[in-house]
């Protein structure tokens, strides 16, 4: 939790909020493939991509 708030941190000093929604992207995209690994629901995802 403390990288996300040094990544936020970054984001603000540093002017960079071109790279907010690729972050976001990315862990939306971890979090799916984590859930999706060993649930009931892993088919539905996977036809998502």
């Amino acid at each position: 939790m403390e990288f996300l708030k040094d990544l936020g941190r970054f984001l603000m000093e540093r002017k960079k909020f071109w790279l907010a929604p690729i972050i976001l992207v990315l862990i939306l995209l971890g979090v799916l493939i984590v859930i999706g690994g060993g649930s009931a629901a892993a088919p539905f995802i996977y036809t998502l991509f």
